[in-house]
């Protein structure tokens, strides 16, 4: 291994000086794949593995252990085998008569590899995400479970709730109405999970079937509709947080109202207000990077849409349903 100051040398010798790498090789007393090395490299790059070290005892054995941690993906969190574990395992029941660092290293690496990786999304103005929370509330002297319906733009982080006695159609539809009355626009997208409200079937090839009321709001509204992977909370990260900021600040303690109407004036008010704090690392407020948002939210249509869910009947000839 050549020191740092030996590669400098080479390099300025060659690069700033303008000589050749034989004259370098001559000069230095070293070979010319060794100059030529030097002059790929600003480091030495140390040693390299041209190929992977032979595992003569473990290697029949790896896809043994690919099986169990593939198994583990489904195992209840505390029933994983240990590194340690499957050592014992491949000693006792596949007669395994190598050391134990040599399986730990593995088992090391391939969960490393098979773990989910996470990058940050980039939210530009315009878009919004959509969910339902629950939470406990006290309406008109009765206490119960309300469904507070949920609408984020990520890019400002601005806000709407709305509070329902249950998550139903008609609250999915006044939800979507109200919020866009809110923000005084429409988005150009709107992500949501696979709720049976708006996802009838979910196709083998990914493709939704939509409920014929949530048709109704897409082509009303004409916003691009996009789901989420099943299960998958972090695709919607925001509203997710949203949800839960929600439930923390606006709802707790409990709420207590005369009528759901009352909640629902006091929670717009909320999230009026929140507009005037920063969220995040942001330094400018929600409600200045609010202005970006509606720079590019589409014109509401002259009509809103009637939020309810509607259904085919037969008239009698006594104009009776």
């Amino acid at each position: 291994m050549f020191a740092v100051e030996v590669y400098a040398a080479v390099r300025q010798f060659v690069f700033n000086a303008g000589n050749s790498r034989r004259e370098a090789a001559r000069v230095f007393g070293l070979s010319r794949e060794t100059i030529a090395k030097m002059c790929r490299f600003s480091l030495p790059p140390g040693y390299t593995r041209t190929k992977p070290v032979e595992k003569p005892k473990l290697g029949p054995l790896l896809p043994v252990i690919d099986a169990i941690l593939e198994a583990d993906r489904t195992a209840p969190v505390k029933q994983r085998h240990t590194a340690k574990r499957i050592f014992e395992r491949l000693r006792d029941e596949h007669g395994y008569a190598g050391g134990y660092t040599v399986v730990k290293d593995h088992v090391r690496i391939a969960r490393a590899s098979g773990r989910e990786t996470f990058v940050p999304l980039a939210h530009p103005p315009g878009h919004a995400q959509v969910d339902f929370g629950e939470a406990v509330a006290t309406i008109g002297g009765v206490r119960q479970k309300i469904h507070f319906f949920c609408m984020d733009l990520p890019h400002s982080d601005a806000c709407f709730v709305k509070a329902y006695p249950r998550e139903t159609t008609e609250a999915f539809l006044d939800g979507h109405v109200a919020a866009m009355k809110f923000f005084d626009g429409v988005p150009l997208s709107i992500l949501y999970d696979n709720t049976k409200i708006a996802v009838a079937k979910i196709c083998g090839d990914g493709r939704r079937e939509r409920t014929r009321a949530f048709t109704e709001l897409v082509s009303h509204y004409l916003f691009t509709d996009r789901f989420g992977r099943p299960g998958k909370g972090n695709d919607k990260g925001k509203v997710e947080g949203l949800v839960k900021y929600a439930r923390s600040n606006f709802m707790t303690p409990a709420p207590e109202a005369a009528s759901f109407e009352a909640l629902n004036a006091d929670l717009e008010r909320r999230c009026q207000a929140r507009q005037d704090e920063r969220a995040g690392q942001h330094a400018e407020s929600i409600g200045k990077r609010l202005v970006a948002d509606r720079g590019v939210l589409r014109s509401l249509p002259a009509v809103p849409l009637e939020p309810c869910e509607k259904r085919a009947g037969r008239v009698s000839s006594t104009a009776l349903v």
